[in-house]
């Protein structure tokens, strides 16, 4: 079996927990291993977190997710005023902030990042399951 899901949420908060839901549930009717779940739940969290507080000049951002018995691939993609992709400094150990993208990049498989200034951006990453 196999769940594909093509989202155009607001950006805006509310919208975080809703996809985080919508994969959960997606996860569990597969009955995918809960480690894996969870990584995937932290990383889409994450990723859509990031938009909301990043992407300014977006009005919505989407979310495409493919699941399947054996693997999962979340994209997240915006059209707002970009990032820089390159960054890969580790989130400093004291700060509250700046782990979103060490996290994603930590929890998935086969990451990609793309952004470019007022073109917006793409957060890809996959998880394969046991």
């Amino acid at each position: 079996m196999r769940m594909s899901v093509r989202l155009n949420l607001p950006r805006e908060v509310d919208s975080v927990p809703a996809v985080r839901r919508l994969l959960r549930c997606a996860l569990t009717i597969l009955r995918v291993d809960r480690q894996a779940g969870a990584d995937l739940e932290i990383a889409l969290t994450e990723a859509c977190a990031n938009v909301v507080k990043h992407a300014a000049g977006a009005e919505s951002f989407e979310v495409h997710l493919d699941v399947g018995e054996d693997r999962c691939s979340i994209d997240v993609v915006d059209d707002g005023t970009g990032f820089d992709p390159g960054v890969d400094a580790a989130p400093s150990p004291v700060s509250e902030r700046g782990r979103g993208l060490f996290l994603i990049r930590a929890l998935g498989e086969n990451v990609r990042m793309q952004s470019s200034p007022r073109t917006g951006s793409l957060i890809h990453f996959e998880k394969s399951f046991a």
